[in-house]
């Protein structure tokens, strides 16, 4: 083992998880007692369930403001005139207006983006639920420490307003440079739950550090299903004998230690290929089966659906794959809108909404909608005020989270007040100048809500480090009452896992 590998968050939980079964140890025999530690590394799942997060990474700064709209008179009225020629009219949100099961507090409403029919449905019959003010924070921070000047008590995050660092922080809490992610430090945690560890974490998208773990490997899938290795696949120069040849040479144990480890690589891409086309393609139909029906009308030119179409195949093929817990990464682009914002919002909007409404209807379809969750994340959101065209690079947004384990139809977290002034006053405490929101819910806060229900521990064994706090070394710093806010560990918008 190298000495990196000490801290890494499966060494812990395995550490945490068989101490929790030394007891064991005297009264067992020995070959037994190897199998309890086995158990110990992996989720607790006595049933066998099956739990997926699917993060939908909205690249380029989600406008918060025109996709969670403030719907109440007054704070429409104050947004309107904030917003001047990128508000959206009131008239048009009466279809996507949002009733929660608990009001917010001072008549404070909200509705979703007009294009946002049936994600507004989903909210308002319990299926989804919406984050406020949720972005990147070291620790609970007004807006007086943050105009101060002790970056000791009160550090703020690191390249705020830059999209690279911003989305590497969201994903991983470090900014640009960062190799490990905390989907992936999940998938650390949640491997040994598998047959196959590395169907554990799966982008449709690409690269992503989000789903890089210290073991987690990031296995990539395009909306088409497995890639293949052209020369393990088709023939080379027309030969078949060729190719036969080709794949002997990749197979084959090496002596030289370079050599082997390429080839042992490549072999695990050609055996994954074999076995994700094989699942995928076995007692699930491709096409438009009724299991998938819901993505049939919007798949034309829309990339999410076809990437959480994917998503959905393979959480079908789950029992083929020996898969029992899973993290999936799908993007959308576009949304950096600093010019044609009205236009451009309501294709992105339209794209989502349609997209994660039939990922939700083909969960039901496949029996699995309380064992999949699915949450949205961004660089950041946008500045409240007009740019003339469009908004700027902000800090929090509003995120909405999806899926039958969800306690939905409510809001979470903290209103803010409709404000574009860069002035301290108690009235404007969580805007930070041009209607920038500073967050008052953490990112690890709200990922630390998900990785519990997919079952990461929040509590440390024996005075040692929680897997929880492991995974999310900034989440230590909250479950404290600060700035007249109570900043849960857990927001509480999903079920008990």
């Amino acid at each position: 083992m190298h000495a990196s590998d000490i801290d890494s968050p499966g060494r812990r939980a395995f550490l945490q998880r068989s101490a929790q079964l030394a007891f064991t140890g005297a009264a067992m025999p020995t070959v037994l007692n190897l199998a309890a530690m086995g158990d110990a590394a992996a989720f607790s799942a006595p049933d066998g369930s099956y739990k997926a997060l699917v993060c939908i990474f909205l690249y380029g700064g989600s406008d918060y403001a025109n996709t969670v709209v403030t719907y109440d008179n007054a704070s429409h009225a104050a947004y309107s005139a904030i917003r001047t020629n990128i508000a959206i009219p009131k008239a048009s949100l009466d279809a996507t207006a949002l009733i929660p099961t608990t009001p917010l507090p001072n008549g404070r409403q909200y509705a979703l983006h007009p294009s946002m029919t049936g994600l507004a449905n989903l909210f308002n019959t319990g299926k989804a639920a919406v984050q406020l003010n949720v972005g990147p924070l070291i620790v609970p921070i007004s807006k007086d420490q943050y105009k101060g000047s002790n970056r000791t008590l009160y550090p703020l995050p690191p390249k705020l307003f830059s999209h690279n660092d911003q989305q590497s922080l969201w994903q991983s809490t470090y900014p640009e440079g960062s190799t490990i992610g905390w989907g992936g430090d999940i998938g650390d945690l949640a491997m040994t739950s598998n047959t196959n560890s590395l169907f554990t974490c799966i982008s449709i998208t690409g690269n992503s550090v989000f789903l890089a773990g210290d073991s987690a490997l990031s296995y990539q899938v395009s909306t088409g299903g497995a890639v293949k290795i052209n020369a393990a696949n088709n023939n080379v120069y027309n030969s078949a004998n060729v190719k036969t040849v080709i794949n002997g040479l990749l197979r084959e144990s090496r002596s030289h230690i370079l050599e082997n480890e390429y080839n042992r690589v490549t072999k695990r891409a050609i055996d994954a290929e074999v076995a994700i086309t094989s699942a995928i393609g076995s007692g699930i139909p491709l096409g438009s089966g009724t299991e998938f029906a819901p993505f049939v009308p919007v798949l034309s030119g829309n990339n999410l659906a076809s990437q959480l179409k994917m998503v959905a195949r393979l959480i079908a093929a789950r029992s083929t794959l020996g898969a029992k817990r899973q993290v999936f990464f799908v993007s959308a682009g576009g949304y950096d809108l600093h010019d044609n914002l009205l236009t451009g919002q309501a294709q992105n909007m339209t794209v989502l909404n349609n997209a994660l409404n039939a990922f939700y209807q083909t969960t039901v379809n496949l029996g699995v909608a309380d064992k999949v969750t699915s949450f949205t994340a961004s660089d950041f959101g946008r500045t409240l005020t007009s740019n003339g065209d469009g908004s700027d690079h902000g800090w929090g947004s509003h995120h909405l989270v999806v899926g039958g384990a969800v306690n939905g139809k409510e809001f979470y977290g903290v209103a803010p007040p409709v404000s574009n002034t860069d002035t301290v006053s108690a009235n404007d405490q969580w805007h930070v100048g041009q209607g920038r929101l500073l967050p008052t819910t953490s990112v690890d806060q709200y990922a630390g809500t998900l990785a519990t229900w997919f079952g990461v521990n929040p509590t440390g064994v024996n005075g040692a480090v929680s897997e929880l706090d492991s995974i999310l070394p900034n989440l230590k710093n909250f479950g404290v009452t600060a700035n007249g806010i109570n900043y849960l560990r857990n927001m509480g918008f999903m079920q008990a896992p």
